[in-house]
């Protein structure tokens, strides 16, 4: 997994409250397990008319955040399902970092295992970001995991609380296979020593 410290970019503002992750990415696309690939599906039924073609009005759809790195959204985020398809397809789309007042738990800690950094701040801290993000491309936020600080495009500097594990895995680019990995030296001294004891095993 990538290593995950400062993030410069291009902040959408989707203030829509309670996206469950069936918006996020439908069950239609469910039937892979890879990783990649999922991204032009993110927010399928909202992103595109019944015809295949564009909606227009959809925020990422909009030239100034099709290159969004960052999203700024309202209450309950990634509700529903405990689909890990949704932060595959916002990973893979480019979305960095999602910031709210509150998130489902296992959205929540998916997002963490697949290198995006949920950040939770109090209502009249997410307006703010909100208005900063609705000044479109010319207005670049910037996320700094180590400082655990988010500047807006005017400078104002917002500070977010982070679990202290959870902030290691991502700065060391750790999902559970590469946590596990850590301990390898010491798993491959266990396996000798059990072989040796049990040799029957």
């Amino acid at each position: 997994m990538e290593k995950y410290q400062k993030l410069t970019g291009i902040a959408a503002p989707m203030p829509l409250i309670n996206i469950d992750t069936d918006m996020i990415i439908p069950k239609l696309f469910l039937k892979t397990i890879k990783r990649s690939g999922l991204g032009k599906n993110l927010f399928d039924e909202m992103r595109y008319n019944g015809d295949g073609s564009e909606n227009a009005d959809f925020i990422l759809n909009k030239p100034a955040y099709r290159d969004a790195e960052i999203l700024v959204a309202g209450d309950n985020f990634g509700c529903g399902s405990s689909r890990e398809h949704a932060p595959w397809a916002i990973k893979d789309f480019g979305i960095r970092c999602v910031i709210s007042t509150s998130f489902a738990d296992i959205f929540f800690s998916n997002c963490f295992k697949n290198g995006i950094l949920p950040i939770i701040l109090p209502q009249e801290q997410v307006d703010i970001l909100m208005k900063d993000a609705g000044k479109g491309a010319n207005a670049r936020m910037t996320v700094d995991l180590e400082a655990q600080e988010i500047t807006t495009s005017d400078g104002e500097v917002i500070k977010f609380n982070i679990d202290s594990f959870k902030k290691h895995c991502l700065l060391e680019g750790l999902d559970d296979i590469g946590l596990t990995l850590e301990k390898s030296d010491s798993i491959s001294k266990f396996e000798t020593m059990s072989a040796s004891e049990r040799p029957w095993v």
